[in-house]
């Protein structure tokens, strides 16, 4: 099985990106399933239905997302339904409307079992242990028929990113991060057969400060004053990791990350 993880989609230039190269991409590299992380989809920040509809025309499948799910309260209803293709990370406490998994198959008939959790590191909230959330989920699954288990962990410090990925090795057939929109050059496939990368990145306007206008970011940190985020405009970048899994072992074989510009 193939599967396509799509780093952080910012905004419309990051929607847009995906637009004009992933259905070409996905055909060309015979993709079973492609997942990409939403949670900043809607202007820099948030989600709504009509972002997922959109990118789900051009070829995405499945969604994880972080930090910022929240953000546009619209989406609140959808991810009440179970069937909704996007999950919200699994360590928030249980009543929180979504879920933070998902079994979902390809049109062969490929079952991946996806996990979104969510670190604690430097990062806001007060969520349960996401090593532990990950060994819950792992435990209810056992004995079911899963060609692959893929890991989305939104976290800041590459260090817990690291962790979890050495923690899960062996025992899932990816763990790749999110949230930093700076891809890291640590890709590889771990001892046990576990498909790692800290960060994949973003896909978003290249020229920007982690998707954002370059000058008012400037000025918040010279002097401190609230930022008003805009969403950046010019080129565009496309940053995703395509794993290959075998089917019978549901290890990782192989892995490339990938990186487009378009204007």
């Amino acid at each position: 099985m193939k599967i396509l993880f799509i780093g952080d989609i910012y905004g419309r230039p990051g929607r847009n990106a995906v637009s004009a190269i992933l259905p070409d991409l996905k055909k060309d590299r015979s993709i079973d399933l492609v997942i990409a992380n939403a949670e900043n989809m809607r202007h820099g920040k948030g989600v709504n239905h009509s972002n997922v509809t959109e990118m789900q025309e051009v070829g995405v499948d499945f969604f994880t997302s972080g930090n910022h799910i929240f953000k546009d309260a619209t989406i609140l209803d959808h991810l009440a339904d179970p069937d909704y293709p996007l999950l919200r990370p699994a360590n928030y406490p249980d009543e929180v409307p979504g879920n933070g998994f998902r079994v979902i198959e390809s049109q062969a008939g490929k079952k991946l079992l996806v996990i979104n959790v969510m670190g604690r590191v430097f990062m806001p909230g007060d969520l349960d242990c996401p090593f532990r959330e990950v060994d819950k989920i792992l435990k209810e699954h056992e004995g079911e028929e899963l060609h692959g288990i893929f890991v989305d962990l939104h976290a800041e410090a590459s260090s817990e990113k690291c962790a979890l990925g050495h923690y899960l090795d062996g025992r899932v057939s990816a763990v790749v991060g999110t949230h930093s929109h700076i891809p890291t050059a640590d890709q590889r496939i771990l001892d046990g057969g576990t498909a790692f990368q800290s960060d994949v990145g973003m896909t978003g306007p290249l020229n920007s400060v982690i998707g954002a206008e370059i000058e008012p970011v400037i000025q918040h940190f010279l002097t401190q004053m609230p930022l008003k985020i805009e969403v950046a405009k010019g080129p565009k970048v496309f940053q995703a990791l395509e794993i290959e899994i075998d089917d019978d072992s549901r290890k990782a074989t192989a892995l490339e990350f990938i990186q487009k510009t378009i204007d």
